[in-house]
C-alpha cells in the first residue's frame, strides 16, 4: 500500500514557488470556489509552457513537476506541500 509522506509544510500558493525544488506537490483548494493552479516549465532561458488546471473547492490533487518548475494558484487559500511516497 502506497502512502503519502509530507516532506514540507503547507504553503499558500498565491505567488510562484518551487516548494523547495519539489518534484511531487500535494495541492488542496481551501477556497470557497473553484481555483486555478498553474505550473511553468523551467528552461535554460527562463520559463515556458505554462499549464493551468481548475481545481474544485475542497479537492486535493497531486502534481508531478521538475524541481525547477514554478507552481502557483489563483488564491493564497490554495495550499501546496512537497510530498513523497512510501511503499
Amino acid at each position: 500500500m502506497t502512502r503519502t509522506l509530507l516532506i514540507g509544510t503547507e504553503t499558500g500558493l498565491a505567488s510562484t514557488t518551487t516548494l523547495d525544488n519539489a518534484t511531487v506537490v500535494r495541492v488542496y483548494n481551501g477556497v470557497g470556489s473553484t481555483a486555478t493552479v498553474s505550473i511553468a516549465k523551467s528552461t535554460s532561458v527562463g520559463y515556458a509552457n505554462t499549464a493551468t488546471v481548475s481545481l474544485p473547492q475542497g479537492h486535493v490533487e497531486f502534481f508531478e513537476k521538475s524541481g525547477d518548475d514554478q507552481i502557483w494558484a489563483s488564491d493564497n487559500a490554495v495550499v501546496g506541500a512537497k510530498v513523497g511516497f512510501t511503499g
